[in-house]
């Protein structure tokens, strides 16, 4: 089966449980399935500072998972409106599958979480679009035909779905959050199917 990749790195559980959702909207779809990776954490030196290995939950993300997927989700907490460090330093590292348009005409969408409502969401969603695009990657957001998204009194936004963690980092979604989660993972898996396609 084909597979999306979602990769995510989450710190306190947010990140990690809008990851989840997404995948569940991912194998929601016939024909398919979700892979999911994360980034290890890095130094103030931006160096990797965990074994190569995860002691638990999913594996470090590998060049060959970039050129294996046929669409990718890629999420983040919000740090002052940017990417996170470790995520960042894994795309500082993609410069040989940039060479090699391992990633060009993927489809792709990205997801977030902040502490508090305007806590830099949009700002950090375009922050991980830019490194995709270089990557000649088609970005897709959440359109407005979602309900949800016009609605909802916490996560969501046109450029992907994200959460409110609030100041004291609470991981679990809201409902809307949840299922917009799920309807952003279905909507690339049958767009990530299509372009497949021979």
């Amino acid at each position: 089966m084909p597979d999306i990749l979602v990769l995510y790195y989450s710190r306190h559980g947010s990140v990690h449980n809008l990851a989840e959702r997404i995948a569940c909207g991912i194998e929601a779809v016939p024909g398919a399935t979700a892979r999911i990776r994360t980034v290890p954490r890095v130094t103030a030196c931006c160096e990797p500072l965990e074994d190569s290995i995860p002691a638990d939950g999913p594996p470090y993300v590998e060049s060959r998972d970039l050129e294996e997927c046929i669409g990718l989700a890629l999420g983040s907490p919000v740090r002052f409106g940017n990417m996170a460090a470790p995520m960042k330093y894994f795309w500082d590292s993609t410069t040989l599958a940039w060479h090699n348009g391992t990633l060009v005409d993927k489809p792709a969408c990205v997801f977030t979480s902040s502490g508090s409502l305007h806590g830099g969401n949009e700002a950090t969603l375009l922050s991980m679009m830019l490194p995709l695009m270089h990557h000649g990657m088609i970005l897709m957001g959440l359109p407005f035909t979602e309900p949800r998204l016009r609605d909802t009194p916490d996560g969501g936004t046109p450029y992907g779905v994200s959460h409110i963690a609030g100041s004291a980092n609470r991981p679990s979604l809201s409902e809307s959050e949840r299922q917009l989660a799920f309807q952003q993972g279905q909507r690339l898996a049958k767009f990530a199917l299509k372009m497949s396609r021979p």
